[in-house]
């Protein structure tokens, strides 16, 4: 299993990074690269206890599909979602608020098995973590841009 720790500060309230962090809406906007959009489930709006949504986008040129549920949620300090179909093997995004001197932390635990045995291992070695760790690093700039805004 591979796991990215990102975290970030972020000069707002921990409410509005939590509501950030579930919202559809600024999720699109952080993923333009690769063109995603929410197809099926919550498309728009905040994400609750329960939801699902169904991620479209563009990665390594193909077009892939990922949807997650919303598995645990507790406002304002932590929520979870998880893979329930998609190119992983399995997927899990854990997501903690916590106010520090009039900031935010914002700390991504990102877990993500790859199928394809070795090949798969070597891939995730050589290309796909830092690959990903791209992503939540770029997801993170435009929310905490929004959020101190």
């Amino acid at each position: 299993m591979t796991t990215i720790n990102l975290t970030t500060e972020i000069k707002a309230t921990i409410e509005r990074c939590f509501d950030l962090s579930r919202d559809v809406d600024a999720h699109k906007l952080s993923a333009k690269d690769t063109n995603e959009k929410a197809v099926s489930g919550r498309t728009s709006g905040l994400c609750e206890l329960g939801d699902t949504v169904t991620w479209e986008a563009k990665h390594f040129g193909v077009i892939q599909n990922l949807t997650i549920e919303i598995t645990q949620f507790n406002r304002p300090s932590f929520f979870e979602d998880k893979m329930v179909k998609g190119a992983f093997k399995s997927m899990r995004h854990q997501h903690h608020f916590e106010e520090r001197n009039g900031s935010t932390m914002m700390t991504d635990k990102f877990q993500y098995d790859v199928p394809f045995g070795l090949v798969g291992q070597l891939f995730d070695k050589l290309i796909l973590k830092k690959y990903m760790m791209r992503f939540l690093v770029k997801r993170n700039r435009v929310l905490k841009a929004i959020a101190e805004n």
